[in-house]
Order: C-alpha cells, then sequence, then structure tokens
C-alpha cells in the first residue's frame, strides 16, 4: 500500500523513491513489524487469555504441567503483523507475495484447527487428516509456483555450480515434501519458551539474504547462483525477521504466551518456500540443522523402541532429553539458538565455495 503509494508521490517528491529499492524496504519493514509487535503485544495477550488458554502438551517432561493454562495461538499475533506490513511494505503486483500468503495463511489454518481441538479436547486433531490438509496446501502452492513460472523446475546444488537438474512435473511433489517437511520440523521444535522462533529467526535472515542475492543479476552472476528474479521476497522475509523478534520479546522464559502450531507450522512452510523460491532449498538441512535434528532425535527414539525395545533418549524431541539431565529451560533454547546462527553463517557461507 505504502510502496505502490509511493510510486505515484515521487513524480512530485522524488525523495519517495527511494522506497522503490528492496534494501530500504526491507529494513523499514522490519522496523515497522517490530513496532507493531510491541504495539499489539499486551492487547494481544490480554484477549488470547479468555479465548486460547493451553493444555500442556502430553510426552513432555513433568515440570512442563506448571504452563498448563497458558494463552496459546500466539501464530496468530505474527501472521497478523506479518500481513499488516506485506501490505503496507510490498509490491503486491508481484505473484510470489501472493503465493506465499497462501502458503503462509494455508498452514496457518491447519495449525489453527489443530490448536482449537487441543484447547476443547486435549488430543488435537489426527495425524493423518493434518498430513493430508498439509499435502493439499502444499501440493497447490506447488502448482501456483509451476503454473505462474515464478520459479523454474531446476535444482540448484550446492558446490556444483554447473549441475542443475530439470524435474519437470516431478517439482510439484518435490514442493510438497520440502513444505511439509520443513513446516513439521518446525513444530517438532516448538517445545520450550523461546525456542523455535529463536531458532527461526537466523533463518528467515538468512534466507532474506539469499533471496536478495538471487533477485539481483550481478550479485547471482558474480556468486555463480541462479537469478530468480525473487529480490521482493527479501522484503517478507525482513517482515517475518521483525514479527519473529516482536514475539520472543513476549515468548523469551518464561513466555507470556506460546506460539502454538498456527505458528510453527506457518513459519516452518514460509521459511521452505523462502528457500525454494530462492532456488536455495538444499541448504536448508544446514542453516536449519537444528530442525533437523529435532525431527531425526524422534525418528530414532520410535525406531529405538519399536525394534530394539529400548529408548535411545530419555525424551523426544531432543531438547526435552536435556531437560531431564538438569539443563535448565533457559539454558537449552540460547545455546540451541547459538547452534542455529552459527549454521546459518555457514550456509551463508557456501555461497562463495560453490
Amino acid at each position: 500500500m505504502l510502496y505502490h503509494l509511493s510510486l505515484y508521490l515521487k513524480q512530485f517528491y522524488p525523495v519517495f523513491n527511494v522506497l522503490h529499492y528492496v534494501s530500504v524496504r526491507a529494513i523499514i519493514s522490519l522496523l515497522s513489524s517490530l513496532g507493531l509487535s510491541f504495539i499489539l503485544g499486551n492487547w494481544f495477550i490480554a484477549k488470547s487469555k479468555i479465548l486460547f488458554r493451553s493444555k500442556a502438551r502430553q510426552f513432555t517432561p513433568e515440570n512442563h504441567k506448571a504452563k498448563d493454562d497458558m494463552p496459546t495461538m500466539g501464530g496468530i499475533f505474527i501472521l497478523m503483523v506479518v500481513l499488516i506490513s506485506t501490505f503496507l511494505w510490498c509490491n503486491l503486483a508481484d505473484a510470489r507475495i501472493w503465493i506465499f500468503l497462501f502458503c503462509l495463511l494455508g498452514f496457518g489454518a491447519i495449525g489453527f484447527w489443530d490448536d482449537w481441538a487441543k484447547i476443547r479436547t486435549r488430543k488435537g486433531i489426527a495425524a493423518k487428516p493434518k498430513f493430508i490438509l498439509q499435502c493439499l496446501v502444499a501440493g497447490i502452492t506447488g502448482v501456483l509456483l509451476w503454473v505462474t513460472g515464478v520459479v523454474d523446475t531446476t535444482i540448484a546444488i550446492p558446490f556444483f555450480k554447473n549441475l542443475q537438474p530439470d524435474l519437470g512435473l516431478l517439482f510439484i511433489p518435490w514442493v510438497m515434501f520440502i513444505l511439509v517437511g520443513t513446516s513439521n520440523a518446525v513444530n517438532l521444535t516448538d517445545g520450550l519458551d523461546g525456542l523455535a522462533i529463536g531458532s527461526l529467526m537466523p533463518n528467515f535472515a538468512t534466507f532474506s539474504l539469499l533471496s536478495y542475492v538471487a533477485g539481483h543479476f550481478i550479485l547471482a552472476s558474480y556468486l555463480q547462483v541462479p537469478f530468480t528474479g525473487c529480490a521482493e521476497i527479501t522484503v517478507i522475509g525482513s517482515i517475518l525477521v521483525g514479527a519473529s523478534l516482536g514475539f520472543l520479546w513476549y515468548n523469551a522464559y518464561p513466555a507470556q504466551i506460546f506460539m502454538g502450531d498456527v505458528g510453527s507450522l506457518a513459519l516452518g512452510a514460509g521459511l521452505a518456500l523462502m528457500a525454494l523460491m530462492a532456488k536455495q532449498e538444499l541448504l536448508l538441512p544446514l542453516s536449519g540443522g537444528l530442525f533437523m535434528l529435532e525431527t531425526v532425535s524422534v525418528i530414532l527414539q520410535v525406531f529405538s523402541y519399536k525394534y530394539l525395545g529400548r529408548r535411545m533418549f530419555r525424551m523426544a524431541p531432543i531438547h526435552h532429553h536435556f531437560e531431564l539431565l538438569g539443563w535448565p529451560e533457559s539454558k537449552i533454547t540460547v545455546r540451541f539458538g547459538i547452534i542455529s546462527l552459527i549454521l546459518c553463517l555457514l550456509a551463508v557461507v557456501t555461497l562463495k565455495l560453490r
């Protein structure tokens, strides 16, 4: 809205021309989404205490029962801030923005249904319909990417600049795999105060940078990465950084509100889609290594218990294992956040190593 208004005003006031630059709007949008979070945060928490009281998750350490009746669905707050900021600062003529919003809100709607079911029944929706809905939203997103042509069907392989296999129609199931896998990995990580959101922030920042590089012809040519014209995703990525930082203000230990599945599923899918649009999805296992570790720990725990008759960890996901080892919750969150930051820096470094 403000971006499109500036296109008109710059005819009379050249100073508004600065909003044409993605880098300027990225910084402004980050600060505005952070400011909106501070303005609306306490109001939303007060409403959540009335509407969205959480129940402690099953299969968590005993000390988590103290978190029963905590306000949840903070993901609605994050998505609200993201939507407002997107309409203010993004180029709404870019199809990528609308596809991104569809994916973000689609996964958010699934998470909302699951959170609401947990509030009412404590169990949430069954895994099968939840997975089918995730695949449906991811599949539609893949079709939209393919039909609009905003992303080609090749895969850029790190360290092998000249190797870019074309998936053709297999690109759609590839998109489904990346979106569903990443969203569920982030969802598994969301188990401690500030853990998921603190690990998402450096990832959003990383893929905002990668989107800027992939959308800038000179930089993309210099670093020999695919030019995708996705620079506008840098703005929405910066909005996600600001909204996440604002939410962390209230979600840091001891949390005033939980993110819920409405947030973790939506933000995980948003991160994955940023990577897909920048043609850097194969960097997700590195930058999002913490999310992968959480997911693998659950898989190994289930496999070990089912086939070996014993548990590999005291409890899975792995952050609960460290809790039962006696680590304070705040220490786990900070250390996992540091690990996530290091992994994201390594992912950025790979741009120069290719």
